[in-house]
């Protein structure tokens, strides 16, 4: 990729948490996280790669509610989509499907949330490959 090309759109991660636990997510308060995988819809209108950059490094400051779940989990895929915002249409997508964090990765949209949760990742990943998705590589 030409280093002046800046891809925009929006993305999902799907993050792996491996053990049940409480934590505080900023003011959105403490929210119980069952061991399993979630995935978490966002835009990246100043760039995919370097929004999935920053989520991919350890040491950075509390910005997003995701910040504070990547304390707790490992991103282990991720999936993008070139073009405009398209982060709630993924994530109306997706609340039907499965379970959800109210309020998680939203406060600036109407949706019920923009972090999804399955027992079953392949289940997840079919949901997200399903919307036409390309797969992000990533190295975990």
């Amino acid at each position: 990729m030409n280093v002046n090309t800046v891809r925009k759109g929006s993305y999902v991660l799907v993050i792996e948490v491996k053990d049940d636990g409480e934590m505080k997510v900023g003011k959105l308060g403490v929210i119980r996280f069952n061991r399993g995988y979630y995935a978490y819809v966002g835009s990246a209108m100043n760039g995919i790669d370097a929004r999935v950059g920053r989520h991919m490094r350890q040491d950075k400051k509390k910005h997003w509610h995701i910040d504070y779940l990547l304390e707790r989990g490992t991103v282990i895929r991720a999936w993008y989509v070139e073009g405009g915002r398209d982060e709630c249409r993924i994530a109306r997508s997706m609340e039907d499907k499965f379970d959800s964090v109210a309020g998680f990765g939203s406060s600036d949209c109407g949706c019920r949330s923009h972090l999804f949760y399955s027992e079953n990742m392949a289940e997840l990943e079919g949901v997200i490959e399903g919307m036409g998705m390309r797969r992000y590589g990533i190295q975990p």
